[in-house]
């Protein structure tokens, strides 16, 4: 990766810094420019695609607020659509979908994005919106009235699919109070009492030039969006005075997390819920190659050993994958299944026994040859549209600090060896378990496991 230092010639005035980063075969040519205030802006070129994807990419996510600001991000993301001073929230989107195209938005951990989708030739008209929307909100206090209703519901929803309530309880379990521990919405308990000036805080001091990414992707020309950002920013907030792009989030220290527990929701439901896993790797970690290949074979497709025990060998549960979450610091490593309550007992032994068996003896060698082939594929497959491209674009970024070439990354997933799975698979796989539950039971029914 180039420099993101800002250059100024001898007059002192700061100037922007463009740098063709590749011109990768698998794709087009990759274009970055840091802006003077410190806001970064990546293409990647496609002639072949009608189409656009451009999308504006903030280094802010849930895990940013305190606990009383808990669902801030999330909130600031609903009320941005709602209206700037030059639009009202229905300008926003029928301006957008009267050629075509479609917006939204969506907000992490650790980050928040918002994107449109557009005809080429309607790129202009995306990147005003959109930059429009995401620099100068008003957040009016009527819409926060009306947003705070609407979120209220998106919780009460959540709350009714247990096989994702799941997943927030298992996060909860191994991180506890840690804002990586908590919803990313927010509760009932914290996102009622949100005032309009509390959110109105969290988006100027976290909105800032340096903590932003412009990316898009498709039939463009970088110097041609280049030019319209900084035509669609001048005169917002974000236009601001010379500074460095913010450096991505650092590792250090490692997040905490708490001692294995047991986490049980009672709720009746005919389906029982339950997530098994562990602290996982962040998502510098060198062994993260390694670690895709071993989840492959753990759980991550029709052919893997536990959707092979647990679905079609004994027919114990319908849905049941593994899966890793990373994050800069920290991650996290489990097992998913959907079962009959009754069932629950032989799928979480058989899962234990599953796991303890790869962390002994590790995978075979045609195992390793498939998990490998699993991930070159699905990651070459998941760059065939311009979202996925203009995503890799901004999270390359945002969260790595570069943008490795697709042949280097799948070079790097064809260096894994044998040993490199085997020896994670022992360190991860031998790490005590965490459990949670969503289903009809107390904690009693799990005591004594």
């Amino acid at each position: 990766m180039t420099s993101s230092g800002i250059a100024r010639p001898a007059g002192g005035a700061a100037r922007a810094v463009t740098r063709t980063l590749s011109d990768d075969p698998l794709g087009g040519t990759v274009r970055r420019t840091v802006l003077p205030s410190g806001l970064r802006v990546l293409t990647e070129a496609i002639p072949a695609m009608r189409s656009v994807s451009f999308g504006i990419w903030v280094a802010v996510g849930s895990r940013d607020e305190t606990g009383p600001q808990a669902g801030a991000a999330h909130f600031l993301e609903h009320l941005l659509f709602k209206g700037t001073n030059k639009r009202g929230a229905l300008e926003i989107s029928s301006e957008i979908e009267a050629v075509g195209g479609e917006t939204n938005a969506f907000t992490t951990k650790e980050y928040t994005c918002y994107y449109a989708r557009v005809l080429d030739e309607d790129l202009p008209l995306a990147i005003d919106v959109m930059c429009d929307l995401v620099a100068d909100s008003v957040l009016a206090a009527p819409d926060v009235e009306t947003e705070r209703g609407v979120i209220l519901e998106e919780i009460a929803m959540h709350d009714d699919e247990p096989g994702d309530e799941v997943h927030d309880l298992f996060a909860r379990a191994v991180y506890g109070d840690h804002p990586l521990g908590r919803l990313i919405s927010g509760t009932e308990e914290t996102v009622t009492p949100m005032t309009r000036r509390q959110i109105q805080s969290f988006y100027r001091r976290r909105y800032t030039a340096p903590q932003i990414v412009i990316a898009a992707a498709g039939n463009l020309d970088h110097a041609a969006v280049v030019k319209l950002v900084r035509q669609a920013l001048r005169g917002t907030p974000l236009d601001t005075d010379p500074a460095a792009p913010a450096p991505h989030r650092s590792a250090t220290p490692a997040v905490r997390t708490r001692p294995a527990a047991t986490v049980v929701e009672p709720k009746e439901t005919e389906q029982a819920h339950v997530i098994l896993g562990c602290p996982g790797i962040d998502r510098l970690d060198e062994r993260r190659f390694a670690l895709g290949v071993l989840n492959n074979v753990l759980g991550g497709g029709m052919s893997s050993r536990l959707f092979q025990e647990i679905r079609e060998q004994r027919g114990l549960a319908y849905s049941v994958y593994s899966y890793a979450s990373q994050y800069a610091d920290s991650g996290l490593f489990a097992v998913y299944a959907g079962c009959a309550p009754g069932k629950v007992d032989e799928v979480l032994d058989l899962t234990r026994a599953e796991l303890a068996r790869v962390a002994a003896t590790g995978i075979t060698e045609a195992e390793l040859a498939r998990g490998k082939g699993m991930s070159k594929g699905s990651f070459v497959l998941g760059l065939e549209d311009t979202g996925s491209r203009m995503s890799r674009l901004a999270k390359g970024e945002l969260l790595y600090g570069n943008l490795m070439p697709v042949d280097e990354l799948l070079a790097r997933v064809d260096a894994v060896t044998l040993d490199d799975v085997n020896a994670l698979a022992a360190d991860l796989l031998g790490r005590p378990m965490s459990l949670a539950v969503v289903g009809p039971f107390d904690e009693s029914a799990f005591a004594a496991r």
